[in-house]
């Protein structure tokens, strides 16, 4: 008897279908734009939220019961294996990713936990073998366990950042050896409390030191996957050095690590950032460092990082509209960085969640593209600049203040205001979701 038992193969039955295990809008082998509607979204489930996580919140524990609880041993480590690649088989999802600590047990040493690890990949290795599921990325868990109570890389002691390149050694070894398309960074605890105690150029040096040796040790082995770094503004420490994607990006130019690093992106941090996630994609787009990205959706009436399943359309098609302009995903894709809700404790609620996401993905998409197509808001931007298309406007860049001052003051400039028509172009966006 398998934790699944009983639910078939998710397929595609249409916008009309009232099965709740049934997709009615993700069409793998739909064509938009020119391309497989799964080729552009590259769906991938988190071991971690969907497999690992127990439930809890900062108020209770564990509420699921699961057959690989507690996750102790190498025997609930397959066990819960051979649920999560049973779903994969049943979503019939492209990829998945994990951190280390995801997928195997922690032990006494390092020495036993990397035996841990590497006999876990062994066993993903052999699933795969037999499967269509890839691996999106891999990545290091350096924030849970009580060592890394004051970060990794930008720890005040020197051992756990040594700790942490080796940690990080073995997890990019794994990605590599299983296909991996991307590895991620995300410093859970590389920020600070208080100023009190922190020095905070060197921890930066020592972040932007640890990230080159990334870079390098990525060369070494021949990787040919993307390096990502993953932008989060707080929770849990109280300011994180990876707060947005504009800090990220200033970080990797600092350190000279622009043409090797891009982001991943997730729309609960965008939230807590203070920014929408097509803010977010669309800096980085900007500064041809978009990646991949992490797709759920905060509690709009919570202050954390609730990581719920995206059901908002008009979020995510504004999302995906910013990605297929800027050419698309590479290597990167859509991972669903959500987990259930507490309360919602059955095998069948989790295919569920994946099932809704996706949807609201594919319908996201559709109506990214058919807007893309239509190309109304790119009339709009070309009509609200055409002004510094004209060759007075590109003489004036080229120009001085004196230059400028002096026509001004003749009243060849006089500017009046236009209308920005921002509710026009709402309503234009409504048309499509």
């Amino acid at each position: 008897m398998t934790f699944f038992d009983g639910i078939a193969p998710i397929q595609y039955e249409g916008p009309e279908s009232t099965n709740p295990l049934a997709f009615r809008h993700y069409n793998p082998d739909e064509v938009v734009m020119g391309k497989r509607m799964e080729d552009h979204l590259r769906f991938a489930v988190a071991y971690w939220h969907s497999f690992a996580w127990e439930g809890g919140d900062p108020f209770g524990g564990q509420t699921f019961v699961r057959p690989w609880h507690p996750q102790d041993r190498m025997e609930t480590a397959k066990a819960k294996a051979d649920a999560a690649f049973d779903m994969f088989d049943i979503l019939n999802v492209p990829f998945f990713c994990w951190h280390d600590a995801d997928v195997r047990p922690e032990a006494d040493s390092f020495a036993q936990s990397l035996k841990n690890f590497e006999e876990i990949i062994d066993y993903f290795e052999e699933k795969m073998s037999t499967r269509k599921v890839k691996l999106l990325w891999g990545t290091a868990n350096m924030f849970s366990h009580r060592r890394w109570m004051a970060g990794a890389s930008t720890n005040p002691d020197p051992d756990v950042f040594a700790y942490a390149a080796a940690t990080v050694k073995s997890c990019m070894d794994a990605t590599k050896r299983l296909g991996g398309q991307n590895y991620v960074l995300w410093g859970g605890r590389e920020g600070y409390e208080t100023l009190l105690n922190t020095d905070l150029g060197r921890e930066l040096d020592h972040m932007g030191r640890f990230l080159n040796m990334v870079v390098e040790y990525k060369h070494k082995i021949g990787f040919e996957g993307t390096i990502l770094v993953e932008p989060k503004p707080q929770e849990p420490s109280k300011h994180q050095y990876d707060f947005d994607a504009a800090t990220c990006i200033g970080f990797l130019r600092k350190y000279g690590l622009e043409g090797e690093v891009k982001l991943n992106l997730e729309q609960g941090h965008a939230i807590l950032a203070g920014h929408s996630f097509e803010h977010e994609v669309a800096v980085a787009a900007a500064d041809g460092m978009l990646g991949s990205i992490d797709m759920n959706r905060n509690d709009y009436q919570s202050g954390w990082d609730t990581d719920q399943f995206p059901n908002n359309v008009p979020e995510v098609a504004l999302t995906y509209y910013h990605i297929l302009k800027s050419g698309g995903f590479s290597t990167g894709g859509t991972n669903f960085d959500a987990k259930l809700r507490r309360q919602s404790l059955d095998a069948d609620d989790l295919i569920a969640a994946h099932v809704g996401g996706m949807d609201v993905c594919a319908r996201g998409l559709k109506a990214a593209a058919a807007m893309l197509e239509d190309g109304g808001l790119e009339d709009a931007l070309k009509q609200r600049y055409a002004g510094w298309d004209t060759a007075g406007a590109k003489a004036m860049l080229d120009s001085d203040f004196d230059t400028i001052f002096t026509k001004v003051l003749s009243g060849e400039i006089d500017p009046q205001p236009r209308s920005g028509r921002q509710e026009y172009l709402e309503n234009y966006v409504n048309r499509f979701v």
